[in-house]
């Protein structure tokens, strides 16, 4: 499969970048402001959830409302990468409080079919994608104020991986991480490593000097996190790409790195919230409720 090349981009302005880490779930979020307006956009959220306790709470949620607040920013976009495993989304309840349109890659559709099947999900469950604002397709742009987000699909982690270049920077989700972490997995239901080995290579087409922001971090070697890199670094430095940089290397390695995984830690509360774009799936008195399917996520 052969990716289109990149759109045409103007790469000469530069987004403010605020970066949230949640040391729980590894995951960086981050709110993109114009910085000529106050105009801002806020990309992969986390709700905190107890799992054991079955209770969830907004301290992650909280940081972003509060910086939001404290800049009087105004929250024109919520965006999702992709629908994630290892954490669930905070859009409805960031939605609520601080307004915006929620926005996901229009391949959520696959998505949702898959796990739709897989969590024996209802008729009343829409796979249509209808539960967000907007979805994206490959070379869709979005308004941050004066600033012009475009969305290209990634995808290989999932179908619906998307990362959003933003003036010098893009967002790649879990396409790539740190270059030394490497690269996203490629073996949950509709993850393919040949087709993310494609998708980072027209992510690297982008030039040497454009700030790369990865949505996980796990400080690889006792080392702090960190979240953000360039396309230079990536390119040179990736230690997935550096040692397997063939597509058959990497596939291979990435095939039999994967089957050693184990499960993220919130994968069944994850995909169940997040391909309901936040939203917790209820039983028939309106409870919510939580499946734990046997044996149906491996790839």
């Amino acid at each position: 499969m052969k990716f289109k090349p990149l759109p045409e981009l103007d790469l000469s302005f530069s987004a403010s970048v605020i970066p949230l880490f949640d040391e729980v779930t590894n995951t960086a979020s981050y709110i993109v402001k114009d910085p000529d307006s106050a105009s801002c956009a806020v990309l992969d959220s986390v709700l905190d959830i107890d799992y054991a306790a079955g209770s969830i709470s907004y301290e992650n949620a909280a940081k972003i409302i509060d910086k939001v607040r404290e800049l009087n920013l105004s929250v024109e976009w919520i965006v999702e990468s992709h629908v994630h495993a290892d954490h669930l989304s905070a859009a409805p309840y960031l939605q609520q409080e601080l307004g915006g349109k929620l926005g996901i890659s229009d391949q959520i559709t696959r998505v949702q079919e898959t796990f739709g099947k897989i969590f024996n999900e209802g008729t009343e469950f829409q796979r249509d994608g209808s539960q967000f604002d907007k979805l994206f397709a490959d070379g869709d742009t979005y308004n941050i104020g004066n600033l012009t987000a475009t969305v290209i699909h990634t995808p290989g982690h999932t179908p619906a991986c998307t990362s959003h270049i933003i003036g010098d920077a893009i967002f790649v989700g879990d396409t790539f991480f740190m270059p030394d972490g490497g690269t996203g997995r490629a073996d949950f239901p509709g993850g393919d490593a040949r087709e993310l080995y494609r998708s980072m290579q027209r992510v690297l087409t982008l030039p040497d000097n454009v700030r790369v922001f990865v949505c996980h971090d796990y400080g690889p070697n006792g080392r702090d996190f960190a979240w953000e890199t360039t396309i230079g670094e990536e390119r040179s430095a990736n230690i997935h790409l550096q040692q397997f940089p063939t597509e058959d290397e990497y596939v291979a390695m990435r095939e039999k790195r994967d089957a050693t995984l184990a499960a993220p830690r919130l994968i069944m509360p994850s995909l169940q919230v997040n391909m309901r774009a936040g939203n917790f799936p209820k039983d028939d008195q309106g409870n919510v409720v939580l499946k734990v399917p046997i044996n149906k996520l491996t790839n």
